[in-house]
């Protein structure tokens, strides 16, 4: 009786470790999901990153074409109302000889 006390009380506690082994096993079950989540997201946000680079430069490329556009634009306005000033001149001249 002695001796089955002691073996039904081992018997319980290799229960609980069992138990516990078990609890164990499904946090590391979850531990993993997380981990693979995680790594998912942080791939996406790699991607993204390398999105917003590409964009950037993008951006910049378009930039610089917009600014030569621009000077283009305002060196040819500038042209033109010289040109129209001189032709406004000549009639002017004109008219009064």
């Amino acid at each position: 009786t002695f001796n089955e006390a002691i073996i039904e009380e081992r018997e319980q506690g290799i229960r609980e470790i069992q138990e516990q082994i078990g609890e164990v096993n499904e946090i590391f079950k979850d531990l993993a999901v997380l981990v693979n989540d995680q790594g998912v997201m942080i791939d996406d946000i790699s991607s993204n990153i390398d999105n917003s680079q590409a964009a950037t430069a993008q951006a910049t490329a378009q930039l610089r074409k917009a600014s030569k556009t621009q000077r283009a634009n305002s060196s040819l306005t500038c042209l033109l109302i010289l040109i129209f000033a001189i032709v406004l001149l000549i009639v002017i001249i004109v008219v009064l000889v």
